[in-house]
């Protein structure tokens, strides 16, 4: 059995429903699996066989198995306003212009079936998330990622709105009138997502719908609260203060920001405020722990944030008794120098790093994407986490690493301990760690379980859409 739930736009909320229909058959007894064939993020994740996007690790979880490569087989990570590093079944295959991109598309769509076919091997059921919207018709030739893979694949397909953010008649029927008549019908019924309010104010809505589409409605899905405590996929979706506790952490938003699920753990924490500072704004002098994130475009994020005047923040947070920690592209910038001798990320040269640690970050070409297993000498606890960097830095500072990892320096830290940087994502999770580390920079932690409260969400998720969708007719659509 195979569905697909494309979104008559982006962030319709298709990952998390995804996500949440995994969980639900997955607790009926059937072998699920998640699949998206094109995403584009910077939040990725360490699957067997290399990297995928975050959102599909944790629809992999919510089918309580495994994340592979096959369930996200390209994967585009944007390094600039104009380009991307493409990730095909895990591994990086090279780096292409937006308008150059349209043209590799004929030859993705062969590991894409692929890894389907894997997949619909291996399971009774395989739920696909579409990307963007099919709506952009524009975009229609050789497109891998919506219709043209429904198409390809012979997959029925559900149509998702979003009223949260107004215009959903609109998108549905505007999204059938656009679209192809072979492609208009492969969708067999839609959703409205994000509802807020009494549902049956929409029902006129909800038939008007069905008469103009000629599709089945499937459910008017209320807001559902506590996404929040499930890990982000758009960078779109951080800002603002989460939390109220006294110990304050800001973090930049960076234009690349990578892998900032990081942060999600830290958030949960009730003796933390944790602040995501966007653009043209200071970062608080008075921060108690400052976080430069992982960086997709570690250089070009860095000529970013000395243009926020940040650099100049950091320093008077740092004489005002803040402690600073850099993770991935973060750690790098943190150092006296970044090389980039053979132009993996522009043109070829170095540029000065913001002179907290002392250390140097070569950039290679090589991309290290591991599970790591680490040691924190100073809380004395172990860390598992994951490593997807390009990059070498060594320097002074890795005297005094920030971890071990088989009895041997990973990260750095200056002398006084005020400044640390790593490699290692994803260390924050481990609740131990979390809460040894807090409590060594003056933090009260808490006694929260982040996988506890991950899954505890799905569970909850899976609940909500159990109730809100008719889910035994989504999957009888989903039979051959």
């Amino acid at each position: 059995m195979k569905i697909m739930i494309q979104g008559a736009g982006s962030n319709v909320g298709k990952s998390l429903l995804v996500a949440g229909l995994c969980r639900h058959f997955t607790r009926q007894g059937l072998t699920v699996r998640p699949f998206k064939p094109q995403n584009m993020s910077n939040n990725a994740a360490v699957a067997t066989g290399g990297e995928i996007g975050r959102a599909q690790a944790l629809q992999a979880r919510a089918c309580r198995v495994a994340p592979t490569v096959h369930m996200n087989p390209v994967l585009l990570k944007p390094e600039s306003e104009t380009g991307a590093q493409v990730i095909v079944q895990g591994q990086r295959l090279t780096t292409v212009k937006a308008r150059d991109y349209a043209a590799l598309k004929p030859q993705l769509m062969a590991p894409v079936l692929d890894s389907f076919h894997r997949l619909m091997a291996e399971a009774d059921l395989v739920i696909v998330e579409g990307a963007g919207s099919p709506a952009e018709v524009n975009l229609r030739a050789n497109d891998i990622a919506n219709m043209g893979f429904a198409i390809a694949a012979q997959t029925p397909v559900i149509l998702t709105g979003d009223i949260d953010r107004g215009g959903v008649i609109a998108q549905l029927v505007g999204t059938q009138a656009v679209l192809d008549p072979e492609d208009a019908a492969m969708i067999r019924g839609f959703l409205i997502n994000k509802f807020r309010g009494d549902p049956s104010l929409f029902d006129d809505g909800y038939r008007l719908i069905e008469q103009r589409t000629g599709w089945q409605g499937l459910g008017v899905i209320p807001w559902f609260a506590d996404a929040h405590k499930l890990p982000a996929e758009d960078a779109a979706d951080l800002g603002g203060t989460r939390g109220t506790g006294d110990f304050l952490i800001a973090v930049p938003h960076l234009n690349r920001i990578a892998n900032f699920d990081d942060l999600d753990p830290l958030a949960q924490e009730p003796g933390v405020t944790l602040q995501i500072i966007k653009p043209g704004q200071p970062l608080p002098v008075e921060a108690d722990l400052i976080i430069l994130p992982g960086s997709k475009a570690t250089i070009a994020d860095l000529a970013h944030f000395r243009a926020q005047g940040w650099d100049i923040d950091l320093a008077a947070a740092l004489r005002r008794g803040a402690k600073i920690l850099g993770l991935c592209g973060g750690y790098q910038m943190l150092g006296r120098e970044i090389a980039d001798p053979e132009g993996i990320e522009g043109k070829p040269g170095s540029v000065p790093g913001l002179g907290l640690l002392d250390l140097v970050t070569t950039m290679t070409p090589d991309k290290r994407v591991t599970e790591t297993v680490a040691h924190h000498p100073t809380t004395n606890t172990p860390v598992k986490g994951y490593e997807i960097h390009l990059g070498r830095t060594e320097g002074p500072d890795r005297a005094l690493p920030m971890f071990t990892v088989d009895g041997q320096p990973e990260g750095a830290q200056r002398p006084d301990g005020r400044v640390m940087g790593s490699y290692l994502h994803g260390m924050f999770t481990e609740d131990t760690f979390r809460r040894a580390f807090l409590a060594t920079l003056g933090a009260t932690p808490g006694t929260v379980s982040y996988d506890a409260t991950v899954e505890a969400t799905l569970d909850a998720l899976a609940d909500h859409l159990a109730l809100h969708v008719d889910c035994s007719r989504l999957l009888a659509l989903a039979r051959p």
